[in-house]
């Protein structure tokens, strides 16, 4: 059964249907594996026991009665904590959520995993109300990494990582308003995917789409194998009615992506922060790798990325973080994490009035047009993830730790659909991921590129649970 619970979501729904499993039996075994894991790791805040096995139940009469099923029916996938869950407190993280009413529905997107037959098991740790680049609030405490516990699995959809990495599930849904679904899945040797903004509906997160920052963040899925990444975006993609922000545009199949002549930018430093050099030589095998598939790869950096880490934080905090600290007063979250109150103290340099903040928008203007003109000649671009593999424990808000998240933080500018896979690993066994990033809509050439280099290196690799 061990063996099963390596595989990804698509090939357990595959064994579903075929017969050579129960949903009933696939639930179980997961929930079994959260029982024993999760007392170290930390990475589950709710376990969703008897639901789970009534919808498993479900799931196998179903296909007893010869429905035909699909490619994930049966099968058990987790949520980040900030996603609602009908029947659950979607707490964020935050204490002044932890007496909150239970959600009354499902966010879109869960609800769609379940109207495709997926079966909610988990929901997972998070920081406090999501603003930290680790998993560590205090409801639900730190989560652990995988590889080494006595560093951070990475944030906010921390939890969803690290619950993947050791096989309590096989995927599962984050939110990335900075790098949060790919931070964690490099820290966790994962895969994941940040969507283009609008790709998918934001119903049913907390905090609810809205205000100036609503244009960097997008829910993206999260997943051990990069094949069901591809499983689920056409199932999650399109409008819901409820999310103005989300368009229904044409989705292109990953498997029709052609790599003879296909145009491959690289870069390894951003002149916001050094890279390790372990990821760099990450960065240069994989781009060779490419370059070996028939694709034209460059080493080239796009005009005006160093301003990532700058724009990024003006678009979030022009009023140097007075919001958050009034939506966290509103709610009752006092006293807030350290690390939430660690970055809302980077906030404040970037404090500005009306004629500032327009300035900020005309610099993210030009920031956009400067990276679309250089995708002009150019599929996609690979770079590191971050500047590092995961940190110790409490030190991501250090400001040499920080600025090195602004290699995912150009693609919540850019609005770009941008993926992670592992192709590397530290001398202390601590994975690497590289980031393929793509133009507007085009998560097929992402999700390709990962595809292909997750077949050359491996990708996923089981953690020694601490």
């Amino acid at each position: 059964m061990t063996g099963i619970l390596a595989l990804s979501g698509t090939a357990q729904g595959c064994l579903i249907r075929e017969g050579s499993i129960t949903s009933a039996e696939l639930v179980d075994a997961h929930l079994h594996r959260v029982d024993e894991l999760n007392p170290d790791v930390n990475a589950v805040i709710e376990v969703l026991r008897e639901p789970a096995r009534q919808a498993a139940h479900m799931a196998d009469q179903r296909r007893a009665s010869g429905t035909l099923l699909g490619p994930l029916d049966g099968v058990p996938f987790s949520i980040k904590g900030s996603i609602e869950v009908a029947g659950t407190v979607c707490d964020a993280g935050t204490i002044g959520m932890r007496n909150a009413a239970p959600s009354r529905n499902d966010a879109t997107l869960v609800a769609r995993l379940r109207a495709a037959g997926a079966i909610p098991i988990a929901r997972t740790n998070l920081p406090d109300l999501l603003w930290a680049f680790e998993s560590d609030n205090f409801l639900h405490g730190r989560t652990n990494n995988p590889y080494n516990p006595a560093r951070t699995s990475g944030g906010s959809s921390g939890g969803e990582a690290a619950l993947m990495a050791v096989c309590g599930s096989p995927f599962g849904l984050g939110s990335d308003a900075a790098g949060s679904v790919r931070l964690p899945a490099h820290y966790c040797g994962i895969a994941s995917i940040k969507p283009t903004s609008g790709r998918l509906p934001r119903s049913g997160h907390v905090p609810p789409t809205g205000g100036w920052m609503e244009t960097l963040w997008q829910i993206g899925p999260m997943a051990r194998r990069v094949e069901d990444l591809w499983t689920l975006m056409p199932i999650l993609m399109d409008s819901d009615a409820q999310d103005h922000t989300c368009v229904e545009m044409p989705y292109r199949d990953p498997a029709k992506v052609k790599f003879g002549g296909l145009r491959v930018a690289y870069f390894t430093a951003n002149g916001i922060a050094d890279v390790d050099a372990e990821t760099t030589a990450t960065l240069h095998k994989a781009a060779q790798a490419l370059s070996g598939e028939g694709a034209i790869v460059e080493e080239m950096t796009p005009p005006g990325i160093e301003q990532s880490y700058d724009l990024e934080m003006k678009l979030i905090g022009p009023d140097g973080g007075d919001g958050m600290r009034q939506f966290l007063a509103g709610i009752g979250s006092n006293p807030a994490h350290p690390l939430l109150e660690g970055w809302l103290a980077k906030l404040e340099p970037y404090r500005t009035g009306i004629s500032g903040f327009a300035e900020y928008w005309e610099s993210l203007h030009q920031f956009r047009a400067g990276m679309f003109a250089f995708l002009q000649n150019h599929d996609a671009i690979l770079s590191p993830v971050s500047a590092s593999p995961a940190l110790l424990h409490g030190t991501s808000i250090e400001d040499g730790n920080f600025r090195g998240f602004s290699y995912t933080m150009t693609y919540n500018l850019t609005g770009w659909p941008a993926a992670v896979v592992r192709c590397g690993e530290s001398g202390s066994g601590l994975p690497i991921n590289v980031q393929i990033a793509a133009g507007p809509w085009r998560e097929d050439i992402a999700l390709a590129i990962a595809a292909r280099l997750e077949e050359i290196f491996g990708g996923w690799k089981p953690a020694t649970a601490p």
